[in-house]
């Protein structure tokens, strides 16, 4: 180990050659071509926009799990409100409380960033956000859920049960496993991990600043 703080670090590369080799319905499939160690290298990856999740917390350390089908894994996941950066130009904020009204009917007055994520960064360039809402309240809106949102379930359940069922392997949804397990090692830190919700997302690979 060094003196240098532990953590990832950006790494320019020279991208010789890239192309879009898949146009999907929400995320396409990239090619790129990039000068790495003296030789090129060519990788495709799952090209995508990001996405932000909510974990609300009420006054009674209850947290707010929404339970809807995934069909690439065929399962009813509990998981938390989430959402894709899909809007042009939109604050990740906003989207996660534009996420946390349709798909839960609620508003948070509190807001922190606890953690982000890269899904899974040797194959697609997807990182994740997790905001920790809490003062929260009915929002009565109007939403329409439709497709897989349609039959969402709700459910308040106490943040050690949560984490009590990701470590017992119940739960699988890595949103929710990483944010309950986050959430319960700040709260044994008074929350001092916590970070300001608008601070910049300089980590998330299409808003990262040029070098």
């Amino acid at each position: 180990m060094t003196d240098s703080p532990l953590e990832d670090t950006a790494f320019p590369v020279d991208v010789t050659a890239s192309e879009r080799v898949f146009d999907g319905l929400v995320w396409d499939i990239r090619r790129d071509t990039f000068d790495y160690n003296g030789s090129p290298v060519t990788r495709e990856y799952m090209d995508h926009t990001g996405a932000v999740a909510v974990l609300a917390l009420d006054d009674h350390d209850r947290v707010l799990l929404i339970r809807q089908y995934r069909h690439p894994v065929g399962l009813r996941e509990w998981e938390l409100p989430a959402g894709l950066l899909d809007v042009d130009g939109e604050d990740p904020l906003v989207a996660a409380q534009r996420e946390l009204e349709e798909e839960a009917d609620l508003r948070a007055e509190d807001w922190h960033v606890l953690s982000e994520f890269a899904t899974s960064p040797g194959g697609n360039n997807e990182v994740i956000r997790i905001y920790v809402a809490r003062d929260v309240s009915a929002s009565h809106g109007d939403f329409e859920r439709a497709e897989e949102e349609a039959d969402i379930e709700v459910a308040w359940v106490a943040l050690d049960d949560v984490v009590d069922a990701v470590l017992a392997r119940r739960l699988q949804n890595p949103s929710l496993a990483i944010g309950v397990l986050a959430a319960h090692a700040s709260r044994a830190r008074g929350w001092a991990t916590l970070a300001p919700a608008d601070i910049p997302w300089d980590r998330h690979p299409k808003r990262r600043p040029a070098p």
